[in-house]
């Protein structure tokens, strides 16, 4: 009898811990500022768009109880490498520069920088195109360090922004002369009513260095269980057509490239 009670106490100790584990959230940090078409809050209250189907997607693939957790994008990395959050997927682009801090998993999308302008104006995506210009960026990004890198010693100025939204303000009522941001973002902007003064002007010369090598999870160095999940994830709804599914809802050409 004393047996049985004690098999009967490590079966229900092995499944509680089972439970437990089963229902471990991965909270997965995205941008608390709104990123259309990637990202933005409903007329419900809730996040929507194509990286918020993405999450959603490739955590189902890979069999994770995700939460999407949002957090203002300047203080995003800190909040993953200071445990607020397990996973970023923020259209963070894989960058040597982040890579000395955190790690990322493979690409989940990747698309180019461009500089878009208001359509009067005869802007080029050069620095001597931009010489004496107002180029605006939003704050810690890919974009503001390419700016500074190549635009600066051109521009008249290089005004930086705590969102993408800030400067296609300031781009419409002619505060800035032009930004530079990501193509899809920029399409999505150009093509809407608050939006049709402007134009893509064309994409800015690769820098691998600072624009990276696409866009992918961004973990906490050494959680490779983790990251190998997110690469499962990511992999399965690329073969299976769910990434291709999903795109076709946002965009008339695909995202991603090898």
């Amino acid at each position: 009898m004393k047996l049985a009670k004690i098999l009967g106490a490590a079966i229900l100790a092995s499944v509680t811990s089972v439970g437990i584990a089963a229902a471990q959230e991965v909270k997965v940090g995205i941008a608390a500022e709104p990123y259309p078409p990637f990202a933005s809050l409903d007329s419900s209250g809730e996040w929507s768009g194509w990286e918020v189907d993405i999450i959603k997607a490739v955590c189902e693939a890979a069999e994770m109880d995700c939460v999407i957790t949002p957090v203002a994008w300047d203080g995003i990395i800190p909040s993953l490498t200071g445990q607020q959050i397990d996973a970023i997927m923020a259209s963070m682009s894989i960058t040597e520069e982040r890579m000395k801090t955190i790690d990322f998993s493979d690409p989940y999308y990747n698309t180019p920088a461009v500089i878009v302008a208001d359509k009067s104006m005869e802007i080029e995506p050069t620095a001597e195109s931009l010489s004496g210009k107002i180029l605006g960026v939003q704050a810690a990004t890919t974009h503001q360090a390419y700016a500074q890198k190549h635009f600066a010693d051109s521009a008249a100025e290089i005004r930086v922004y705590q969102t993408q939204d800030e400067a296609n303000q300031d781009l419409v009522s002619g505060r800035i002369d032009a930004t530079q941001a990501d193509s899809i973002a920029m399409s999505d902007f150009v093509n809407s009513d608050g939006g049709a003064c402007c134009e893509i002007k064309g994409n800015v010369a690769n820098d691998e260095a600072i624009l990276g090598k696409g866009v992918g999870v961004g973990l906490r160095k050494g959680d490779d269980e983790l990251r190998e999940k997110f690469n499962a994830g990511i992999a399965k709804i690329l073969e299976d057509g769910t990434h291709a599914e999903i795109t076709s809802r946002y965009f008339d050409t695909s995202i991603y490239a090898d």
